[in-house]
């Protein structure tokens, strides 16, 4: 049986383009070998354009478009799927400990007046407050769910082995046969580059979470954007990230990774100390040579390629729902991918 657009990937580029393209008539398919092992349920959840320092381009550009469109679009999959997504436009602190000359700079009482507790060495930083966070494993259930209410067909337990090819892709050969389409989108993360010779390899994070007594007395109320980063949620839990290792594929937490991310985290916001320790894990960023993603025209005009968002997936992926499911419908690349074609690193 052959479909009309295949999607490898179930994770949240997946998702997103597969609702854009079904909301708009298409019949899609999406073929997910493992749904919690990919980055989205790895990630914080930060949709933090300007806390990264991201520099004036076009990724910022669309970086920003993307947070702008992210209350309407939650709003949207929430009122379909009557869940929460764990949006919350808090707010991103980043306390520094040396003074900088920036304009936006905020001393240290400043700071103190949007989030009390900072560590001792902290003497001031800057607010962003436009950016914000979302619940990054509430928001990977809610498009699942919102996926399958409009009636995208999703196939788990599929493992892609190889593209078939001549001058276009001819089918998947996959762990339970042949897949066939009429166009197909590559969403697979850290892991495309094991079905395309493409610029996409893992970068693992070493992850944690506490949890604060009482979360009606949450003490966080802005995410902190230091050495490392702590995004408070509502229900008490406290995330705690990340590590940046390039150690291919390796699972797993590492004593020293933890203590790395616990010692930072206690020095920008002491009271972490006192939380009770919750969880740890790790995952893998698709991560590219200029940290930027992969978005569009493929080798193969019926190949459409969705992947490399690197630290930057759960807020890309309003945008990069709607630009892709575009260029699959129109075959016009909109102009904004111009700067995320795969040929920048033939």
């Amino acid at each position: 049986m052959q479909r009309e657009v295949l999607i490898i990937g179930g994770g949240i580029i997946g998702l997103a383009i597969a609702i854009e393209l079904k909301s708009q008539g298409a019949a899609v398919t999406i073929l997910c070998r493992d749904f919690a092992e990919g980055a989205t349920h790895a990630a914080a959840g930060m949709l933090a354009p300007q806390a990264e320092e991201l520099p004036p381009s076009p990724m910022l550009d669309f970086c920003l478009e993307s947070r702008a469109r992210y209350p309407d679009w939650i709003h949207k999959l929430e009122s379909l799927t009557g869940m929460n997504a764990g949006y919350w436009a808090c707010g991103i602190l980043a306390p520094r400990y040396q003074v900088s000359a920036h304009d936006q700079w905020l001393d240290r009482a400043s700071l103190l007046a949007h989030q009390a507790d900072l560590g001792e060495e902290v003497v001031g930083g800057y607010w962003f407050p436009h950016d914000a966070q979302v619940d990054n494993r509430a928001l990977a259930k809610v498009l699942w769910i919102a996926a399958k209410e409009l009636g995208v067909e999703i196939q788990t337990g599929i493992n892609v082995e190889r593209f078939a090819f001549d001058t276009n892709i001819n089918y998947l050969e996959t762990n339970q046969g042949t897949w066939k389409a009429d166009h197909y989108v590559l969403a697979t993360g850290a892991w495309a580059q094991e079905l395309l010779p493409i610029s996409v390899f893992p970068r693992k994070g070493q992850m944690l979470a506490v949890q604060v007594p009482d979360p009606a007395r949450l003490p966080l109320q802005h995410v902190l954007f230091g050495d490392a980063y702590i995004v408070p949620r509502q229900n008490g839990r406290i995330i705690i990230g990340a590590t940046s290792e390039n150690v291919g594929f390796q699972r797993g937490n590492t004593a020293i990774g933890i203590h790395t991310l616990l010692t930072n985290a206690m020095r920008l916001y002491p009271p972490i100390q006192n939380f009770a320790l919750q969880e740890i894990w790790s995952g893998f960023r698709p991560a590219t040579p200029d940290e930027l993603p992969i978005l569009g025209e493929s080798p193969y005009a019926n190949l459409t390629l969705a992947t490399g968002h690197y630290r930057n997936g759960i807020l890309l992926a309003p945008i990069t729902g709607s630009t892709i499911a575009q260029f699959v419908l129109t075959q016009k690349s909109d102009p904004r991918l111009e700067a995320f074609h795969y040929s920048r690193f033939s």
